[in-house]
């Protein structure tokens, strides 16, 4: 029996999906050219897998790739509908397709070694890191860029979840505002512990993205998504007798004020959810894990370890922790939460400190927009927890789960 030589690299990419392929065109984009990469992922990515939404200003790296969007959006309660004008932002969707063609392009471009197999054991001696690949051969890599899923290094105070189910609808007359998105519509009904809000991004005003989604310590059955569309559905007034449902989204996103590990040795860096993008008040990921492949393809350019800087701010952190704890006590309501955020701020500055580039007097403008007192209580629970966890041994954090998903459906 043969065994293969060692592929020597300077970069290895562990995952090839969206922080693997937005690094893959940063490096690109930055004329990154000398380096030998390699990408290790079991799976080819390409097509609509997944789809990401997010905010910020015009962009001309982003912007030919985005299936729509919108300068005004809706946020819904029992109580109002309120249209928000987010200039001189606008809420921008992103499906996977065009993010993993560019990619494409660029791993041709810097000459990519595709392995598509899992990458197994990490063995990082300080100079280089021997990576173990799942079809018996050997990586060995000047740095090793990991953006496979992992859980956070020791279970969190507050654990939550993000879930949701999608259908992409089409109708057969015009049905949808193309105009404007629905950000959250709180009007859903809400689960006992958690908080659960429906949202439409249209492409046409035939076409959707009708989304369920809910922010709670557990899933849901795949009927249970089902009948939470449906009933969003029929709430927003749509005629399921004029619509098809051409494809299905599943997700589940961590929510958690535990701590991931960004760099578990010296030249290993994760990316992504592992890596600390994930904002844990709202599940919202990309923007973070745009700055990161722009950073290390940055680092990389100028000769530096491509090592990015912290996804959010550590103030923003401990804020989050208090927001969820505040919400997983039953402290305030979600739908009140926010509520209170877009009524009492401008909406480019609730979403900029969303997405974690605020600074501090408009934090503070923030924070005086949220209800005192179980504020208060959930800070001092906060700091409570955070002393406890001081003096005992920790523990692990749970796996986060898979998505539940249909039979024969995609997602």
């Amino acid at each position: 029996m043969t065994v293969a030589a060692p592929l020597d690299v300077d970069l290895a990419l562990l995952g090839g999906g969206g922080a693997a392929s937005l690094l893959l065109a940063a490096l690109d984009r930055h004329g990154v050219r000398d380096l030998r990469i390699a990408v290790v992922d079991p799976v080819r990515r390409r097509g609509q897998d997944r789809t990401w939404a997010f905010w910020g200003q015009p962009d001309v790296d982003l912007d030919p790739l985005l299936s729509a969007s919108w300068q005004q959006v809706e946020v819904a309660t029992a109580a109002r509908r309120r249209l928000l004008d987010l200039t001189p932002l606008r809420y921008a969707m992103l499906r996977s397709g065009p993010v993993y063609d560019r990619a494409a392009v660029a791993a041709r471009r810097l000459d990519v070694t595709r392995i598509v197999a899992p990458a197994g054991t990490l063995t990082d001696d300080g100079t280089q890191v021997v990576v173990r690949v799942g079809d018996g051969q050997t990586v060995r890599a000047g740095w090793v860029l990991d953006s496979r899923p992992r859980p956070p290094a020791r279970a969190g105070r507050t654990t939550w979840l993000q879930h949701f189910r999608g259908w992409w609808l089409e109708a057969d007359r015009p049905t949808f505002d193309a105009a404007r998105a629905v950000l959250m519509d709180f009007r859903t009904p809400q689960p006992p512990r958690g908080v659960s809000f429906g949202y439409v991004l249209p492409v046409s005003d035939r076409y959707a993205l009708v989304e369920y989604t809910e922010l709670s310590p557990v899933l849901l059955s795949d009927a249970g998504y089902d009948a939470a569309l449906a009933g969003y559905r029929d709430l927003l007034g749509l005629d399921p007798a004029g619509l098809r449902v051409r494809e299905v989204e599943n997700g589940v996103i961590p929510m958690t004020d535990a701590p991931f590990t960004p760099r578990p040795s010296p030249r290993v860096v994760r990316l992504g959810t592992a890596g600390g993008a994930t904002r844990p008040s709202t599940g919202f990921t990309f923007s973070a894990m745009y700055r990161q492949a722009d950073q290390v393809a940055r680092a990389l350019a100028a000769g530096r370890a491509p090592v990015p800087a912290a996804a959010y701010p550590r103030r923003h952190r401990w804020m989050d922790a208090v927001a969820l704890r505040a919400l997983d006590r039953g402290g305030v309501g979600g739908p009140e939460f926010f509520d209170r955020l877009f009524d009492r701020n401008p909406a480019e500055r609730v979403l900029r400190f969303l997405d974690g580039v605020t600074t501090p007097a408009e934090e503070v403008a923030i924070m005086n927009s949220t209800r005192l007192l179980p504020m208060i209580a959930a800070t001092a629970g906060d700091a409570a927890h955070r002393v406890r966890d001081r003096l005992r041994p920790s523990r692990p954090a749970p796996a986060i789960p898979a998505a539940v998903t249909g039979a024969g459906r995609s997602g």
